[in-house]
């Protein structure tokens, strides 16, 4: 008798901790499921970010970027750790997931918003839906695991009462403004800190370091489709075309090393304590933003070059210059602070940001960054050649 294509997942599974050292451990299909959807989302801030600047307003611009990819990130960040310990792939557990995916899709929806006129009400209520259904993971899990109920009790208790204080900011003058949202935001990053020094979730070093990979390089990917579909809108006009392939170079190169510096970690290696693995993921905030802007700035610089927008060369040029040196600083801290590198190879990368910037005041600053880091990588693989490694 032939077994039913359903027979893979299960109608309800005991929610029971993940062995940290299970061998072959790799992402769900419903996990690469989930990131897609997630990056609609990215697409959407990046997009918004990149309206801004071209209206002059990159000041207003980046602050709204901030604030919504924070949202973003902190959302996705929260479900990967949590599969990663209690990934039990059963029917509540895909449902769950389903509610997560639609909060972030309406989280997606209300980012133009949030952006051009400081609405957070919809970003507001889609998170809630995604963290709502969150709490709702971990008090399943705080049921079935009673060695891990503690830690799982304070991630349900203090994420949900984190989205009441959201819902209640809602109803301040000007959505409470900065201060209350740095307030909320600083509450989520100490949840799992608290949570963890209970009993601690069992967390699998190389399932973590895969799914942040594969959500770079997905970002990465937008960036380059973003950036594609401006160059090819720019040459059907038929202006400026040299100006534009310039870019168009430039920006390859230069996303092609950022692919290449950032898989060249061996990451899970890096994942050895609870607070290595905390500061590894906080820090991705800035690589997963940086990433996302670089396809905002190619966009922006396309624009520029045929006569849109009222930036001046060198605003335009340090949208791109700015977000790439930030991504090689950030993959350059995550990594440094857990492995003793030579002097040669430490100084390398900041020597590496200090040219991205001066290239801002260069005629051709994106194909120079794109140079810059490809020299980067160029040295990396000399020197470590020479150092045996």
């Amino acid at each position: 008798m032939s077994q039913s294509p359903y027979a893979s997942s299960a109608l309800y599974r005991p929610m029971l901790a993940r062995h940290a050292g299970e061998e072959h451990r790799t992402a769900s299909a419903l996990e690469l499921f989930f990131d897609l959807c997630f990056v609609a989302a990215v697409a959407q801030a990046s997009s918004a970010f990149e309206h801004e600047i071209m209206a002059g307003r990159a000041g207003h611009g980046l602050v709204g970027y901030a604030l919504v990819f924070f949202a973003i990130w902190w959302a996705w960040m929260n479900f990967t750790w949590f599969a990663s310990a209690y990934d039990t792939d059963d029917v509540p557990y895909r449902l769950l997931t389903l509610v997560q995916i639609t909060g972030a899709l309406l989280l997606s929806a209300g980012v133009a918003e949030a952006l051009e006129h400081g609405d957070f009400t919809v970003i507001t209520w889609g998170y809630v839906v995604m963290r709502l259904a969150m709490v709702s993971q971990w008090l399943r899990a705080a049921y079935t695991d009673r060695g891990r109920r503690r830690s799982a009790s304070r991630y349900a208790l203090g994420i949900l009462a984190l989205q009441g204080g959201w819902l209640a900011r809602l109803a301040l003058p000007g959505d409470g403004g900065i201060a209350s949202f740095a307030v909320l935001a600083a509450g989520e990053l100490l949840v799992p800190v608290w949570a963890e020094r209970a009993e601690g979730t069992t967390w699998h070093p190389h399932h973590i370091a895969e799914r942040y990979g594969l959500f770079t390089l997905i970002v990465l990917g937008e960036s380059v489709m973003a950036a594609g579909l401006a160059v090819g809108a720019a040459l059907e006009t038929h202006r400026e075309n040299g100006a534009v392939l310039t870019i168009a170079l430039g920006g390859v190169l230069t996303v092609f090393a950022l692919w290449w510096l950032y898989f060249a970690q061996d990451s899970p290696r890096r994942l050895r304590t609870q607070t290595t693995a905390i500061l590894w993921g906080y820090g991705h905030y800035g690589v997963f933003a940086a990433a996302a802007a670089v396809g905002a700035a190619l966009v922006v610089n396309v624009a520029h070059v045929t006569g849109h927008g009222a930036l001046t060369d060198i605003q335009a040029a340090a949208t791109y210059t700015v977000p790439v040196a930030l991504f090689i600083t950030c993959v350059w801290l995550l990594h440094r602070r857990v492995v003793r590198l030579s002097v040669t190879t430490d100084i390398l990368a900041p020597l590496a940001v200090a040219a991205v910037l001066a290239a801002t005041f260069t005629t051709f600053a994106i194909l120079c960054t794109g140079v810059i880091a490809s020299l980067l990588i160029g040295l990396l693989l000399v020197v470590a050649q020479r150092e045996g490694r």
